[in-house]
Order: structure tokens, then sequence, then C-alpha cells
């Protein structure tokens, strides 16, 4: 097994969801069974589409996840699916390189410049320093004085994160008081601590936001650590939309279940009746996990 960096991005011509499968071509079919049963990191490359001139991708390892399985694509030949679980978003998404230091090795050439050659692989191996080193940079943040001072982060969660963080790093992604630590941290950041239904921003005289991070589509219903799959809500709002009491659509309008809201509470959401979005595209709710909470937690 070998450890590797898969590419994607948000409007990518593959079939990718990159919390659930990787779409590629059978050119990197053997670096991906080289992954199989191993861990991996998504990277999200300059460019945005398959124009040459475009331009707007973070360039930056962004989560990781573990490499399950590999299926042919049914119904396009030569082209397959990997699979795979515990799928976490970084807290803080890692650049390519910082100051000279590159992450990826295979990507700087002799002359000290960034080798396009090597960025061209959308799926290229990594070793397993390599890949610790960049699982610490995404994961910094939770266990910074900021992190530890969260009241949501108590002290034995920050010791037991800390004894986490040292284990070998397979261990670290998998942990629960990690994963949900990086988790609220992601998704608080992504709604610049404001709850996504409210527009409410309250931060306490201790520096804590109100704000907690909500899972749209439960961890208990295999809803994953992405993202993608939480909205940052206040308190009330998160109570309200985990038993199903509002939900958003596919064009982000809140759904409201009818007569299950006091009207005191309903004034507080937003004029608009829009959710309240992260100003990045590939951070806003996906319509899969919209989907489910619509059909298997609304009750609408």
């Amino acid at each position: 097994m070998a450890k590797a960096v898969l590419t994607t991005k948000i409007g990518s011509v593959y079939d990718d969801l990159p919390e659930e499968r990787y779409h590629f071509p059978r050119t990197y079919l053997r670096q991906a069974q080289a992954a199989l049963g191993d861990w991996i990191i998504y990277y999200e490359p300059r460019r945005i589409s398959s124009d040459p001139g475009s331009r707007g991708g973070r360039q930056v390892y962004f989560a990781a996840a573990r490499l399950t399985q590999i299926q042919p694509d049914q119904n396009r030949p030569g082209y397959y699916y990997a699979f795979v679980a515990d799928y976490l978003d970084f807290d803080r998404p890692v650049p390519f390189k910082e100051g000279e230091h590159y992450y990826e090795s295979k990507l700087r050439r002799d002359d000290g410049e960034t080798s396009k050659g090597a960025f061209g692989r959308a799926v290229r191996s990594i070793s397993d320093n390599e890949y610790d080193q960049i699982l610490k940079a995404g994961f910094a943040r939770i266990l910074s004085t900021e992190a530890k001072s969260d009241g949501e982060v108590t002290q034995d969660v920050v010791e037991e994160l800390t004894a986490t963080y040292e284990r070998p790093i397979i261990k670290q992604v998998i942990a629960r008081p990690f994963r949900d630590a990086a988790f609220a941290c992601a998704v608080k950041t992504a709604y610049d601590n404001t709850c996504a239904i409210t527009g409410l921003k309250i931060i306490n005289g201790g520096g804590r936001s109100e704000a907690q991070a909500a899972h749209i589509q439960p961890v208990a219903s295999s809803g994953p650590d992405s993202v993608r799959n939480g909205l940052a809500l206040c308190g009330t709002v998160h109570w309200m939309f985990d038993r199903g009491l509002v939900s958003i659509d596919d064009d982000y309008r809140i759904l409201i279940a009818k007569d299950r809201i006091p009207e005191p509470v309903g004034r507080l959401i937003n004029l608009d009746g829009r959710l309240r979005l992260p100003e990045r595209m590939e951070l806003r709710p996906h319509q899969q996990f919209l989907k489910f909470h619509r059909e298997s937690v609304f009750k609408g």
C-alpha cells in the first residue's frame, strides 16, 4: 500500500463527490490501486475548468480520507471509481508550498522551480512522511491556543486531542474527538462564526463564538465530516434543524415545518428566507446532503 494525492475541483468534468468517490481514467489505475486500503489527501488545482486560461483554484490540500475500494465505471469504459471512507476536511487548507518548502518533494525541480509535469498528474503517490507533514499542517489550528480557549473544547478534550495528535497519523483522523473538533473549526470558519439561518453572530466576553457546527446528513446516518455537509447554526436553530423543524432546498431557501415553530422564533430567520452562504462555492452545502435532510429528517 502507498498513500496518494488525488486532484479534484468543484465543477469537475468527472463524476466526483470527494466525500464518497473519486472518478478517474485508466491512466491512473495503477497509482490508485497502490493506495487501496491506505490514506489519501485531496488537492485542489489552480484551474477551475478545463479551459487553459482558467484560474481561481486555491492550489491547496484540503481534506483526507481512506481509499476503500475501486470499481469500474459501468457506464463509461476506461474509467473507474475510487470509493473512500473517513473523509475529513482540514481546518486549514494547506498550500502546496510554504516559503521554499514543497510538501510533495516531487513537485520541486532541481533548480528550485515548480515541476509542471509532476503537477499534471491527477493521482500522485506520496511518502508517509510527506503525508504526515500535510496532515499536521492541515489540522494545526485545532490544537492552537485559540482552539484550546474555545468553550466548546474542554481541557479533557484538549488532552485527548493532544494525545491523538501524537499517535500514528491514521489513528489521528479516525478518533471522534479529533474529528469533531476539526469539523467544528472548519465549518465555523467557513461561515465566519455566523448562524447561516438567522444571520446572528454572537461572540461572548471570552472570545467564543455562539455558533455551533451542525451536520446536514447526520453522522449516525453516515454523513461525512465535510464542510459541504455542515452548517454554522446558533444553538436553538441547531436543535430545530436536527429535529427536522427547518430544512434547506436546493436553491438554499429555508424551509419551515408547518405549525411547528413558534412565531417569535420564526421572526429570527433571515428576512429574505435564504441561507447565508460561504463566499467560496466549494464550501457551500452539497445538494446530495440537503436532499437527505429534506427526505429523511425534515418534518415539513
